[in-house]
């Protein structure tokens, strides 16, 4: 929580001040692990005597999970929100959270990527041209950057968002009935509305692996553009658009057109 302004507990409280006196739970669920078996020496009696501890060690590094009611959202508190921490990526404690916190299932980062792919397949189909998927990942970064000028907590796109993401994307014949039609298939809920941050991949850094028998190549969204998979010769290639000759074990690449190496100026 981000307090507004130091409190004074002799002033008058206001109503922004609710952050600092509103209660809260804070739990964490941790593991416990038995003491190790030590062997002592008594310089007294002279003697090595067993160390018994019986008492178990509670793992604070590493909590399983851990909640927070209420949640904050937007400096205030939310008492119809609880802020729940997973362990591990993508891993929810599906019982701790509806028996213990009585709260709706929630769909994780992946499984919301994993809505938005199937929805683009059943509309465009299973394949994509790196221009399309570039358009596709820079509309809704645009979206994304609205809902932050706007101070708005979470970017989600629903149906009209992703038909309107695919349209300016150039994906042909896309209708709203398409979109609704695949989200109803995939996720049973026809209002149903993704988290942009989910489904896109940290668009200014190499978040995107791109895995080939020859080479692993790691790119950014944003860079996409310059990628392209062309036939060469009857060769299935990637070719990579750069400014200037690459650079190999300190020898600069000679230019090639068509798999042809270029003439060397002889003059």
């Amino acid at each position: 929580m981000k307090p507004m302004k130091r409190r004074n507990d002799e002033a008058e409280e206001s109503e922004r001040d609710a952050v600092y006196s509103h209660p809260f739970i804070l739990c964490s669920m941790n593991q416990t692990q038995d003491p190790k078996k030590e062997l002592l020496f008594d310089y007294v009696e002279k003697e090595f005597k067993y160390n018994i501890v019986v008492d178990p060690i509670i793992n604070l590094k590493a909590p399983m999970s851990g909640f927070l009611f209420p949640a904050v959202t937007g400096g205030t508190s939310d008492v119809n929100h609880v802020l729940f921490s997973a362990g591990k990526a993508n891993e929810l404690d599906y019982h701790l959270i509806e028996n213990v916190l009585n709260a709706e299932d929630v769909m994780t980062a992946e499984e919301d990527k994993f809505v938005f792919e199937e929805i683009v397949r059943d509309v465009t189909g299973d394949r994509m041209n790196t221009e399309t998927l570039y358009n596709v990942y820079d509309e809704i970064y645009r979206v994304m950057e609205e809902s932050e000028e706007n101070e708005e907590d979470d970017s989600k796109l629903d149906g009209k968002d992703m038909e309107m993401v695919l349209r300016n994307s150039g994906v042909k014949d896309v209708s709203s009935e398409k979109v609704e039609s695949a989200i109803k298939r995939v996720t049973d809920d026809e209002q149903y509305e993704l988290k942009a941050n989910n489904i896109v991949p940290k668009y200014t850094s190499k978040s995107i692996k791109i895995q080939t028998k020859v080479a692993d190549i790691k790119v950014s969204p944003q860079d996409l553009r310059f990628l392209r998979q062309v036939h060469v010769n009857g060769k299935l290639c990637l070719m990579i658009e750069v400014e200037e000759n690459t650079v190999i074990e300190g020898f600069e690449m000679i230019p090639e057109v068509l798999f042809e190496k270029v003439k060397e100026d002889t003059e």
